[in-house]
C-alpha cells in the first residue's frame, strides 16, 4: 500500500521530530495525524509554510516543554488511589482505564486528559502499578497507581503490607507459631 509523506509539526513517539518528513500509511495519516494537527501533507506549499512559521512553532514548542517539565517537578512521585470491587484473588470485577487514572490524578492535583496517559492494557488486579503520563511529546512522569477494594485496604498497600488470600495465610501462620511454643511449655 502506498505511503503518505507528511512534515511533523511536533515529536511523535516512535516516529519522529519536529520538522522532519516521514512516510506514514494512510489511515494513521488520516485518522491520527492530520486531525490531531501533529503533521501537514508534504507538498510544495506546506514546506514553504512550515520554514516560515518553523521559528515560532519550535519556540512554542520551547515553551509548552520548559511549562510540562515544572509540572513534572512539582508532582514528582504522585500516587493515585483508585477503590475498586474485586474478588478474593485481588481480580478486579473491571478494569482501571486511562480514563479512571485520569480522574484520579485530576483529584490528586494533577489535571490531565485520559489521552496523556500511556497504558499498555487496563489495569485488572489490585496493587500498587506505576502508570506513565506524557505530559508533553518529551515529557513523562510516573504516577503510582493504588487500586485497592477500600480506603483502609489502600493504605495497608502503600506501607508495602500485604492483602487479601496471602495476608491471611501469613496471618495464620504467625498464629501457628505463636501457639506452638505456648504447647511446648
Amino acid at each position: 500500500m502506498a505511503q503518505i509523506e507528511l512534515i511533523l509539526l511536533q515529536r511523535v513517539e516512535n516516529l519522529g521530530q519536529m520538522g522532519e518528513r516521514v512516510k506514514v500509511r494512510p489511515g494513521y495519516a488520516r485518522n491520527f495525524l492530520l486531525p490531531q494537527k501533529k503533521a501537514l501533507r508534504a507538498t510544495k506549499e506546506n514546506l514553504a509554510r512550515f520554514e516560515t512559521q518553523r521559528i515560532e512553532l519550535e519556540a512554542q514548542n520551547l515553551k509548552r516543554r520548559e511549562e510540562a517539565e515544572r509540572i513534572a517537578e512539582r508532582v514528582a512521585g504522585l500516587t493515585v488511589t483508585v477503590i475498586r470491587q474485586a474478588g478474593e484473588s485481588g481480580s478486579l470485577y473491571g478494569s482501571v482505564s486511562a480514563r479512571d487514572i485520569a480522574e484520579a490524578c485530576g483529584e490528586g492535583g494533577l489535571s490531565i486528559h485520559r489521552a496523556q496517559v500511556v497504558l499498555e492494557h487496563p489495569i485488572k488486579t489490585l496493587g500498587l502499578k506505576p502508570v506513565r503520563v506524557a505530559l508533553h511529546p518529551e515529557v513523562s512522569i510516573t504516577v503510582t497507581v493504588n487500586v485497592a477494594r477500600s480506603p483502609e485496604e489502600a493504605e495497608k498497600q502503600r506501607r508495602g503490607e500485604a492483602i487479601g488470600l496471602q495476608a491471611e495465610a501469613e496471618a495464620e501462620a504467625a498464629e501457628a507459631e505463636e501457639a506452638a511454643p505456648e504447647e511446648a511449655a
